[in-house]
């Protein structure tokens, strides 16, 4: 979705890098469009000759109110991410046409928003599938599968001096300083997701990052790869699923459903580990992501209201000092905080 126009320094900027990327004909000087995007990076759709192109530039400073950073080299890695993605599933990223490593910018295919809605605003307007739920957590398992073990893959995304800084302590780190006394809890799950090593993890498996394509799930924003603990891409993604409950109480039911249907396909196809060891991690994790979007650097930007922020904390604080082993445990908790607070009228405000 277009923005407000783009500063004038930026067009030029990004002109000079499509120059270097060979992606301009003689002469050109496209238009360039800023698109709605994340808080971490500029997002632009550039009119070329040959057609529209989306490029992507990391932000060294995150737009949030925190002094949130991270090395905007983790552009590379999202590259790599989308390329190898890729191959597993053909069609589950958008190809990768040019990259200007030193600015850490790179051009991607524009994907028309059309023909590939973003599933976060299907799920804000009531177009809740859980047959699509399943196939997001069959695409990612299907990835994680692909890539753990492999000797090669762990060294190509040896990215840990980034995954920290925009993952574990905005999310988890900082939590703890607020929640002091679940600090010795999270900062147990810092130190075993930052130390577990078993496939290639995507990151920011959001909502707002996957496009419904007419084939099903596009995934975009992998400036997070990193080879570690694919637990923290499953307990990301179900973690909007409980946000979205109570961001829209009336359909709840229904974000349900999709959580039980992305966490079942994912722990049916998790093949390289039993399924109770990594159900058990992302149920740990769970409640730590859930608090860390109310209390955390990055907070959700639609759980506005006391009720929601004090049903948040409540589940999350409950399985942080009680931790369990069965997401089904958090998730009926948590259905039950929803309708026990949620008052007939109540609805959360559009993002």
């Amino acid at each position: 979705m277009p923005i407000a126009g783009a500063d004038p320094a930026s067009i030029v900027e990004v002109i000079a890098a499509l120059g270097r990327m060979g992606m301009l004909s003689p002469g050109e000087t496209p238009a360039v469009v800023p698109l709605t995007g994340g808080v971490s990076s500029d997002i632009l759709r550039v009119d070329l000759v040959s057609g529209p192109v989306c490029v992507k530039r990391a932000l060294a400073k995150l737009r949030v109110e925190a002094d949130w950073r991270a090395p905007i080299e983790r552009n590379r890695w999202e590259v790599e991410w989308l390329k190898l993605a890729g191959t597993i599933v053909p069609g589950g990223a958008p190809r990768v046409l040019a990259q200007d490593v030193g600015t850490g910018m790179f051009a991607m295919e524009y994907l028309e928003p059309a023909r590939y809605p973003v599933w976060k605003l299907r799920l804000r307007d009531g177009i809740v599938e859980p047959a699509f739920a399943a196939e997001v957590g069959r695409r990612i398992a299907l990835i994680h599968a692909h890539t753990a073990g492999r000797d090669e893959v762990a060294d190509r995304f040896a990215t840990d001096h980034i995954f920290f800084p925009i993952r574990l302590e905005p999310y988890l780190a900082a939590t703890a300083r607020v929640h002091t006394d679940c600090a010795r809890q999270l900062e147990a799950l810092v130190q075993v997701t930052r130390t577990t090593k078993l496939a290639l993890v995507h990151g920011d498996a959001s909502p707002k990052n996957i496009l419904c394509g007419a084939a099903g799930p596009v995934f975009l924003d992998a400036e997070c790869a990193w080879f570690g603990d694919p637990a923290f891409d499953l307990a990301f993604c179900l973690n909007h699923m409980l946000l979205k409950c109570l961001w829209r109480p009336r359909w709840a039911d229904s974000y349900l459903a999709c959580f039980d249907a992305l966490a079942q396909t994912y722990l049916q196809a998790a093949t390289w580990e039993p399924a109770a060891r990594i159900e058990a991690r992302t149920a740990h994790l769970l409640p730590g992501l859930l608090l860390g979007r109310v209390d955390g650097k990055s907070p959700v930007e639609y759980v506005t209201e006391d009720w929601q922020r004090e049903s948040v904390r409540s589940v999350a604080r409950q399985y942080l000092l009680a931790p369990v082993e069965h997401l089904h445990d958090i998730r009926d908790r948590l259905r039950d905080e929803v309708a026990a607070r949620c008052h007939p009228s109540s609805e959360g405000r559009d993002a």
